[in-house]
């Protein structure tokens, strides 16, 4: 069975985000997740012509919001066989991996094993005017600044392409309340002799949780247990005798929340007061009794707010995959932002108000 054919049931009519009926540009969207740099670039008047992600869950969000399912494996030749000549843009939030590099200069044969190897071969074979690629603030320092040499070697020396500076990126300069910042890189076909580029200026748009905050009062299920608050109090005071500023946090509804991130503490690094709530009686199997101080997890709903994702997209997994999915996306404000940025080098004409 087919990727599509898994998602067939869905409705054309049901789909907040279909592909526009006129582009002015076309992109690929690869380690799409559920859609963030398309989201992006699709309210920039692009088209996705073809995308790419594993994960079953997020392929099933992508679908629902997207009225079509990404194909799987991107190492895979059957995968790449799908890929279209002559889209304008490649998109790709690539995970972070380490190069072996030793006695050796660095640049694309260095990359074979790693799933930048399949990025870089696709820019190879198939020459988009532009790339433009997210990763974690660590690419900076990842192996002493290896990883990144490597990578920079491979789309400069070997592919031929304008790269300026990478940049770090964060969302909260864009409009939402959001501490979390990422590294940019955007490159340039040689062809197109761009000698010049300036990431976005923060568009100094003042952001607070209370922004994205849940308008009515959220289910029992979202609030802490009273075992469960006394256990993150006593996890933060281990940490806190030993010099570490580690645990949980909770953020007021005129702050920024801390990065939304899988594991680690993300969800519980931010933490919110509502005291809304009503109904104490606990809606899953809890050890205690639902907190009376008010201190809940952040809904699924607001972690996608705070992605900069509308309401209108659409939630169709379960919490634990929504958190996940939201949490490993791009935050769309800052995407947007760069590529109407790189959209300026590439096209010819001014760009039209979507």
């Amino acid at each position: 069975m087919t990727v599509t054919e898994k998602f067939s049931s869905i409705k054309t009519e049901s789909i907040p985000f279909p592909s526009i009926a006129q582009p002015i540009f076309t992109f690929i969207d690869l380690f799409a997740g559920i859609g963030g740099f398309r989201m992006a670039l699709q309210s920039l008047g692009g088209q996705c012509v073809f995308s790419s992600e594993w994960d079953l869950q997020a392929q099933k969000t992508y679908a629902a919001n997207y009225g079509e399912a990404p194909v799987g494996d991107i190492t895979k030749e059957s995968t790449k066989s799908l890929i279209p000549d002559g889209f304008d843009i490649l998109c790709a939030g690539f995970p972070c991996q380490a190069f072996s590099i030793a006695g050796r200069r660095g640049g694309f044969e260095d990359t074979r094993g790693t799933l930048f190897f399949d990025v870089a071969d696709i820019i190879r074979r198939k020459k988009p005017k532009a790339i433009f690629l997210e990763n974690v603030k660590g690419l900076i320092n990842h192996d002493k600044g290896q990883t990144l040499k490597v990578i920079l070697n491979t789309l400069r020396e070997d592919l031929g392409y304008y790269v300026p500076a990478p940049k770090v990126m964060n969302a909260k300069d864009f409009g939402v309340p959001q501490n979390r910042e990422r590294v940019f890189i955007v490159g340039f076909r040689e062809d197109l002799c761009v000698d010049n580029f300036e990431y976005p200026k923060p568009s100094g748009i003042p952001v607070a949780f209370e922004d994205v905050k849940e308008k009515v009062p959220v289910p029992a299920k979202y609030y802490l247990s009273t075992q469960y608050l006394l256990t993150l109090a006593k996890h933060k005071q281990r940490h806190a005798a030993k010099g570490n500023g580690f645990g949980y946090e909770i953020i007021s509804d005129d702050a920024i929340s801390n990065a939304i991130v899988v594991g680690g503490m993300g969800r519980e690094r931010n933490l919110v007061y509502d005291f809304r709530i009503t109904d104490f009686t606990p809606q899953t199997r809890i050890k205690g009794e639902v907190n009376r101080e008010g201190i809940r997890k952040m809904t699924p709903r607001e972690w996608a707010r705070l992605q900069g994702f509308p309401d209108e997209f659409k939630i169709v997994v379960a919490d634990a995959s929504a958190y996940k999915q939201f949490g490993n996306s791009v935050a769309v404000p800052a995407i947007r932002a760069t590529a109407e940025k790189v959209l300026e080098k590439i096209l010819p004409y001014n760009l039209p108000n979507f």
